[in-house]
């Protein structure tokens, strides 16, 4: 079975984002992810995770700002990563740091360096120039942490402009750069909206060694498995079989939006994963 990590930024929304920790310790998960941990002190949400027996997977450094209160409220604010930016590595080294701050408080092994929108004007080539450069500055400093780097393509209908859309895009990234820490999260939703055919995507890049992480949702409305179009019972099992022949032994994240978002909801919608648990 898939080792599933809850979502803590899109599950249980009908509750504050600490007491998720608890509600998904109970669903029976072991694991989490989320976007963003900077609103909350470090040891906070270490006490969190100890106390519910939960394993920090997974979060993003910040998306941008060089204070801490301009990096906690810039993805409200539209700021959508720097990486691929000209311009902005002051921003982009300084969240760094405090991602792996955050990283070593929370005993998590890798964090997700958020691409950024590719502005009017820029070319491509400049873009992966900027991009290449800061994670083969990034990928040292991380490594002296003990971390891995995460690269997600995502697709351009929930981030217009993204510059970072495809998965053998994203692979050439990692050819350039040349680091081992630095790997794909393979986002299973975005990958099926802009390039389909799963199943080969997987059987292709899965036995790398160069995928990190893995996240998914059903397409089209991002809901839970079984709400759309995806049939995830082949999907899991092939996940499954070549990490039993290759030693991949990563995390899936169930990066959702419930379907139903009233009390309980998430953990009624959870009906999909008792079959994996059997």
């Amino acid at each position: 079975m898939p080792r599933f990590a809850a979502n803590l930024t899109m599950m249980y929304p009908d509750m504050p984002f600490l007491d998720r920790f608890e509600a998904a310790a109970k669903d029976g998960f072991k694991a989490v992810e989320y976007l963003f941990p900077y609103a909350y002190p470090a040891a906070e949400l270490a006490a969190r995770l100890k106390g519910n027996g939960l394993q920090q997977v997974l979060f993003n450094m910040p998306p941008g700002g060089l204070t801490k209160d301009e990096m906690v409220t810039g993805w409200d604010r539209g700021l959508r990563g720097t990486a691929c930016l000209p311009g902005r590595e002051a921003e982009f080294r300084t969240g760094l740091a405090w991602a792996l701050e955050y990283a070593e408080a929370l005993d998590c092994p890798r964090v997700h360096t958020v691409v950024g929108v590719r502005p009017e004007g820029l070319s491509a080539q400049q873009a992966d120039q900027t991009l290449i450069a800061n994670l083969k500055w990034a990928a040292q400093e991380a490594a002296k942490a003990g971390r891995d780097l995460m690269l997600e393509p995502i697709n351009t209908r929930n981030i217009p402009g993204f510059h970072l859309q495809r998965q053998d895009h994203a692979h050439a990234i990692l050819e350039a750069v040349g680091a081992d820490n630095v790997k794909v999260q393979m986002d299973l939703f975005h990958c099926q909206i802009v390039e389909g055919d799963l199943s080969t995507k997987i059987s292709q890049y899965l036995p790398t060694g160069r995928v990190g992480h893995f996240q998914f949702a059903d397409v089209p409305a991002r809901h839970e498995p079984g709400s759309g179009e995806l049939n995830w019972d082949h999907l899991f099992a092939l996940i499954d079989r070549i990490s039993a022949e290759t030693g991949w032994n990563g995390w899936v994240g169930c990066e959702y939006i419930p379907a139903d978002t009233t009390s309980d909801g998430t953990s009624r919608g959870l009906a999909w994963m008792q079959k994996y648990r059997a």
